[in-house]
């Protein structure tokens, strides 16, 4: 059962300490600062609420906060349960936030104010802090280049057509503004949780991501094939784990934020399975493993390789791709600044983290695994959203046909 419980940041010094928050549920636990101090001699340790003595007369009203705490983070998680909502530590932090917001905070605070607030919460993934940094940046040049307000109450048509104005002649591709416009219904959406807004024009369905389909690659079994059965010695001894948690990452579909999360007690029955909740969607998912995927496991003796960064990884995957030859040219149709442009890559220069994703998908797919089953690994709550991975070409497409009954 979810457990709500609270303990000092410093339970032996001298001075007043911070109060925390501890909630428990779904192996999972968030950790909150309450914002309230007290001394810890005035602390009662088992009942975890200030003793009522007279040598500190506000007893009354701290327990109370701590009461309506423990009862909001509680509400919060059966709501999202009720709801078939995933609960997480962010959703219940922002109810909580909610909660003790001040009046006087909300009146004074700004759009840009409340987005670099945003940007210190803790824990924010790496890809998700990144995007909402450049974000905040862009919006800041775009009030400093249009000398106009940016703020809750401007977010609306005219600062979506300015915006996205400003950001083509910025030179940025089509996709790139798309993801601005993307953080921007993020942090709108989070101020209206907390009252800090009621303005909804960025709800409205012109104001919507820009988009188009990327030729993004995907590597078909043979090349990957060739990738794990690569002999990496000597001056290239240095890619073997890389390679190794990439063949892992495209047998399992697993996000690189996932990966890294993996542990020797999330590999499961006889090592037959990973199980894993997701951190970008908490989606609690269950994969067979490949034999590849096996194999590696037990290379490193129950566990996965050690991981670097993320930019890091790319960029030997991309030496990793160009040993194993895999040389295709491929032509990339890119929207920048308003105009088309055609771009030639040889295959290697395009392989990221997430090509892994993206293949593990569209392999599944070709070798006839039921979507519905692929979508429950990949954690795709729908179809449309699922079938952006799949990249296959019309001659692929044509071959996979060819045993179909209707062709038969």
């Amino acid at each position: 059962m979810p457990d709500a419980t609270f303990v000092l940041k410093e339970p032996t010094c001298k001075e007043p300490t911070l109060i925390y928050l501890f909630f428990r549920f779904n192996n999972q636990r968030l950790k909150y600062s309450t914002g309230e101090k007290i001394h810890p001699k005035f602390w009662n340790k088992e009942k975890q609420r200030a003793k009522e003595t007279k040598s500190f007369p506000t007893y009354a009203s701290l327990n109370v906060t701590l009461d309506n705490l423990t009862t909001n983070v509680k509400e919060t998680y059966r709501e999202l349960v009720n709801a078939n909502k995933t609960p997480t530590p962010y959703k219940l932090k922002d109810a909580l936030d909610m909660s003790l917001f001040k009046e006087d905070y909300a009146q004074k605070t700004t759009f840009l104010k409340f987005i670099s607030e945003l940007i210190k919460q803790p824990n924010l993934n790496e890809n998700t802090l990144k995007q909402w940094k450049q974000t905040f940046r862009k919006l800041q040049e775009y009030k400093s280049y249009t000398k106009k307000e940016v703020d809750f109450d401007t977010i609306d048509m005219n600062f979506y057509n300015g915006f996205i104005n400003f950001l083509t002649k910025e030179n940025y591709t089509k996709n790139s503004i798309g993801g601005f416009i993307k953080n921007v219904k993020i942090f709108m959406n989070k101020a209206v949780e907390r009252n800090l807004t009621k303005n909804l024009e960025y709800r409205n369905k012109r104001f919507k991501m820009l988009e188009e389909q990327v030729d993004k690659i995907y590597l078909s079994q043979k090349e990957l094939l060739n990738i794990y059965e690569m002999k990496l010695t000597g001056i290239y001894q240095r890619l073997d784990k890389v390679r190794d948690l990439f063949i892992v990452a495209c047998y399992t579909g697993l996000r690189f934020s996932d990966l890294i999360q993996v542990r020797a007690e999330n590999i499961i029955n006889d090592g037959t399975q990973i199980k894993i909740r997701t951190e970008k969607t908490s989606e609690l998912v269950i994969i067979p493993l490949h034999k590849f995927v096996k194999n590696i496991i037990k290379k490193y003796k129950g566990h996965l390789p050690s991981v670097i960064t993320n930019q890091k990884m790319n960029q030997y995957l991309k030496e990793i791709g160009e040993l194993a030859e895999i040389n295709e040219t491929i032509k990339i149709a890119i929207t920048r600044g308003g105009k088309t442009e055609n771009d030639l890559f040889k295959k290697w220069e395009l392989i990221t983290t997430h090509t892994a994703r993206r293949s593990f998908a569209t392999n599944a797919f070709l070798m006839d695994v039921p979507t519905i089953s692929i979508m429950k690994i990949t954690g795709h709550r729908t179809e449309k959203s699922f079938m952006k991975y799949i990249r296959i070409s019309q001659e692929e497409n044509a071959n996979k046909l060819l045993t179909h009954p209707f062709f038969n």
